[in-house]
């Protein structure tokens, strides 16, 4: 049952990673969590605390997907790498999500192997969730899928939309697609038929989105091509982060400046809340047929607890079941 000890979720450790943070979601949700990977390490992690031990069950595995490797290549190598075997414990039902802050690419293709596609859906896609000025919004896809038929964004946006509406609650979520300009002649080969095809497709969709409008909450669900979201992913974390920079610089520079700074910190972190990827924990896989949440290859222990506690409301909502059946109701003959 859902919410139980006897509820097992898969996490694979990366390097660098706290193998403690699954186990304090576990705590808060009553769950019991696998840890699969090196053993050894995995325990050198967990004596630096005191644990309740009928939650965890560690998994050995020999081998590793290095972030350099290949993933088609380490996978066929490494039968035995912690992610595929993490991935095949959720597909024989000894766990019921599958969390990893490991190799996306590695990730992507041991969930598709062991889980198998939904009916109607041709590519996975990474969702990631953005803050913008009004509430959250999700970008994909953000790495899955880096080259895509227009087809495909069709499925991303009915699957972004099922998000959006259990996730967020919200009723008929507005629907974007991202473009280099508003009309909907522009863009390339794929943004154009995309358009057309979005126009007649029961989500509700708003048109075509400059990037500069991503984060303004005009949209709540932004499709696009895996290569196409995974730079503007990646462009807004480094923006963030020299935002940030520069505003402790400026603050700090004077001692004019650093007093008033004593008095704008609450200020400030909340500003890093609402832009730190950490507090959403990572970008669930919609597409695959079992609940796959890939984190940031920099996850902090915050990031990974997050992460298990979106895996453990998808699981509880039966959201892979929900999200197929909005794929088949919007999925021509």
């Amino acid at each position: 049952m859902i919410g139980s000890r006897s509820t097992r979720w898969a996490a694979t450790k990366r390097r660098g990673t706290s193998s403690t943070a699954p186990i304090a979601a576990s705590r808060h949700f009553d769950l019991g969590v696998v840890l699969v990977g090196r053993a050894q390490a995995i325990e050198a992690e967990l004596a630096q605390g005191v644990f309740d031990t009928s939650r965890v069950r560690i998994v050995d595995t020999p081998d590793v997907v290095g972030m350099e490797e290949s993933p088609s290549t380490a996978l066929r190598r490494k039968p035995g790498s912690s992610i595929k075997v993490a991935a095949d414990l959720v597909a024989r039902g000894d766990a019921s999500a599958l969390v990893s802050a490991g190799h996306t690419g590695a990730t992507v293709m041991a969930a598709h192997s062991s889980f198998g596609m939904l009916p109607g859906v041709d590519r996975p896609a990474l969702a990631a969730v953005i803050p913008t000025r009004r509430r959250p919004a999700l970008l994909l896809d953000v790495g899955a899928s880096v080259e895509c038929r227009p087809p495909h964004l069709l499925q991303f946006a009915v699957m972004g939309s099922m998000f959006a509406r259990v996730v967020y609650d919200i009723a008929t979520p507005r629907i974007g697609l991202l473009s280099i300009g508003h009309e909907e002649t522009k863009g390339n080969e794929l943004t154009r038929e995309a358009h057309q095809l979005l126009k007649a497709a029961p989500v509700h969709f708003i048109g075509n989105v400059e990037a500069r409008d991503v984060y303004s909450g005009g949209a709540d669900v932004i499709v696009c091509d895996g290569f196409t979201g995974n730079v503007a992913l990646k462009t807004s974390e480094g923006l963030v982060e020299l935002v940030e920079g520069l505003l402790s610089e400026e603050l700090s520079s004077t001692i004019t400046n650093y007093v008033g700074s004593l008095f704008t910190r609450r200020a400030l972190r909340h500003f890093r809340m609402r832009v730190d990827y950490s507090e959403y924990g990572g970008a669930p896989l919609l597409g695959v047929a079992g609940v796959t949440i890939v984190g940031h290859g920099r996850s902090s222990a915050k990031a990974v607890r997050n992460a298990v506690a979106m895996a453990y409301r998808f699981a509880a909502t039966s959201f892979i079941d929900r999200v197929g059946q909005e794929i088949a109701a919007a999925t021509p003959a």
